[in-house]
């Protein structure tokens, strides 16, 4: 029945997106998930929930060697689609926000595919082996391997530890600084070692290369607000876990700035300029 279906779409889009790296592929996969579980007969179904996990892992993992593919040939520095943090499912703990993070969706790259889809399943929706084994068709014991290989390989989650109030405030400072030209006041917001990317896909400008340090990060960011010029609009947002600004001009989204901010300053500016990965993000907040 669609109540059954729809009841499992946030799990669905969580586990798909958290595999994908991709808020528009996690919705094809979902639709995708959808055509299969109306062509079948619902009494072959024991867990409505537990069988469209399994397709839908699958069906991430059909794309993840695709998408390897295509982000070999990606022009600049790759970030993932960013994700508003309401359709990523129950973020209760610090830890649950920052495992969905711009920085952590980025360690998960490091894996294999099957790595990834034991990872994801035992750290974010905490499955045992034994489901996991069910899901992928793959012994316990083999689950337990690659467990332990991506676990190895993609280490400690980063820790974005500032209350989020505290994190709000400095968010705001730093776009009040930005806009206003005050590069002293965005200077003392920033580590020393803050670190800037941006994602333009080759279809906007936008740095090529991470820029790292202080005093560089403060040129660039002056550089793209004067960029910007007049007409543009920020109001902030709840992005991957994170706080960010969203920049609209004439109403569109046209740039999403997440902010890492860590130990009272702000350790990382992530920018997604690219048109293509900004459309579930501007279909979800209305621009």
């Amino acid at each position: 029945m669609i109540e059954e279906f729809e009841a499992e779409r946030p799990k669905m889009f969580g586990l798909a997106y958290r595999m994908l790296g991709s808020a528009a592929e996690a919705e094809d996969v979902v639709q995708d998930a959808y055509l299969r579980w109306s062509g079948v007969e619902r009494t072959s179904i024991g867990s409505p929930g537990a069988w469209l996990a399994k397709v839908v892992t699958n069906l991430c993992l059909n794309r993840l060697t695709a998408a390897r593919a295509t982000r070999e040939r990606y022009v600049g520095f790759w970030l993932p689609e960013p994700a508003p943090t309401g359709a990523l499912g129950p973020l209760e703990s610090a830890e649950r926000r920052d495992a969905v993070s711009m920085a952590f969706m980025l360690l998960l790259e490091r894996l294999t595919p099957a790595e990834r889809a034991v990872f994801v399943l035992r750290e974010a929706f905490s499955y045992g082996y034994r489901e996991i084994a069910e899901v992928l068709g793959l012994s316990e014991a083999n689950c337990r391997q690659l467990y332990g290989r991506a676990r190895r390989r993609v280490g400690e989650a980063p820790r974005f530890d500032v209350p989020g109030e505290q994190r709000r405030m400095i968010v705001e400072r730093f776009l009040t600084a930005a806009t206003s030209g005050d590069l002293a006041g965005l200077e003392r917001l920033l580590a020393d070692d803050v670190v800037t990317w941006a994602d333009g896909g080759g279809r906007v400008r936008a740095a090529l290369r991470p820029i790292t340090g202080r005093e560089r990060v403060v040129r660039y960011l002056a550089g793209v607000a004067a960029r910007f010029g007049v007409g543009v609009e920020f109001r902030h947002a709840d992005v991957n876990g994170q706080e960010a600004i969203l920049a609209r001009r004439e109403g569109e989204l046209i740039t999403v700035f997440v902010i890492e901010v860590s130990g009272g300053l702000i350790v990382g500016v992530r920018a997604v300029l690219n048109p293509e990965k900004l459309s579930h993000l501007r279909e979800f907040t209305g621009s």
